[in-house]
Parts: C-alpha cells; sequence; structure tokens
C-alpha cells in the first residue's frame, strides 16, 4: 500500500473515530445543555492529547484551529438567536447562514495566521489531510465551548 493511502485511511479513520465520540457525548448532554459548553471545551482538549498521541505538532495546526475556533465560535450565536426569533427554522436559517458568513470569516484568519506564521518564523506548513482535519475540529470545540458557556451564562439557552 502507497505511503499516501496509508496516510489517507489513517486520516480517515481517525476523522470517524473523533466524530463518533463528538456525537457520543453532544447526544448525552443535549438534553441537559447546562454542560454542553464545558462538554465541548472537553472535546477540544481531548483532540488536543489526541493530536500529541498522533505525533501532530500545535504549530503545524494554528492556522486550522483558529478557523474552527472562528466558524464555529460566531455560528453558535447565529444558531441561538436565530432559534430563540425563530424557533426551529430560525435556528436552521441563523446556523446556516451564520456558518456561511463564518467560513468566510474563519478562513480569513485562518489565512492571516498562516500568513503571519510563514513571515515571522520562516515556518513552511506541513498541514496535511490529518493535522488539518483535527485542528479545525479542536477549534470548532473550542469555538463552540466557549460560545455555548458565554450564552448558558447570560441565559440565552
Amino acid at each position: 500500500m502507497k505511503k499516501t493511502t496509508r496516510h489517507f485511511f489513517k486520516a480517515l479513520v481517525s476523522l470517524i473515530g473523533v466524530s463518533i465520540v463528538v456525537v457520543t457525548v453532544v447526544s448525552y448532554f443535549i438534553f441537559n445543555n447546562t454542560f454542553i459548553g464545558l462538554a465541548f471545551l472537553a472535546l477540544g482538549v481531548l483532540n488536543l492529547i489526541f493530536m500529541k498521541i498522533m505525533k501532530i505538532e500545535l504549530r503545524y495546526v494554528y492556522p486550522d484551529l483558529t478557523f474552527g475556533f472562528v466558524d464555529n465560535g460566531v455560528m453558535v450565536f447565529a444558531a441561538i438567536v436565530g432559534g430563540i426569533l425563530a424557533g426551529v427554522p430560525g435556528a436552521i436559517m441563523g446556523g446556516v447562514a451564520g456558518n456561511t458568513i463564518t467560513d468566510g470569516i474563519g478562513g480569513f484568519f485562518e489565512g492571516y495566521v498562516s500568513e503571519r506564521q510563514k513571515e515571522k518564523t520562516k515556518f513552511e506548513s506541513k498541514r496535511k489531510a490529518l493535522s488539518s482535519s483535527l485542528g479545525k475540529m479542536t477549534g470548532c470545540m473550542f469555538g463552540a465551548g466557549v460560545s455555548l458557556t458565554i450564552l448558558f451564562l447570560i441565559k440565552l439557552i
């Protein structure tokens, strides 16, 4: 089996495994949203540990972490506000519109961090399928965790 094929399958299996853990944890907390923000923060820490086990250095995923943090951090607010204003359809529309906008914003900051990283440190990104996917997922977990915790504290959820 070629090296690139092995890397692809390793990344795919890791992505599926992390996704199963996320769905399991979120399913548990879905009706007990008191701790959902903390659950996402814990998932983010768990992902950092997994990246350490997979020997992925954090410096390789800073742009991906930035993207995920901004993307989910802002999108959570859009979905919650949409849900408060218009119920389930509002949450869906807020989530879709929020995700569209935050993908653009997240991509902007991801690119900026990547450019600054290269400019300041002469560091060439070595992002690959696994590190990029785990980096974005980890950033998403932290972004959602922080936003959901803030929303809970200000009593919007």
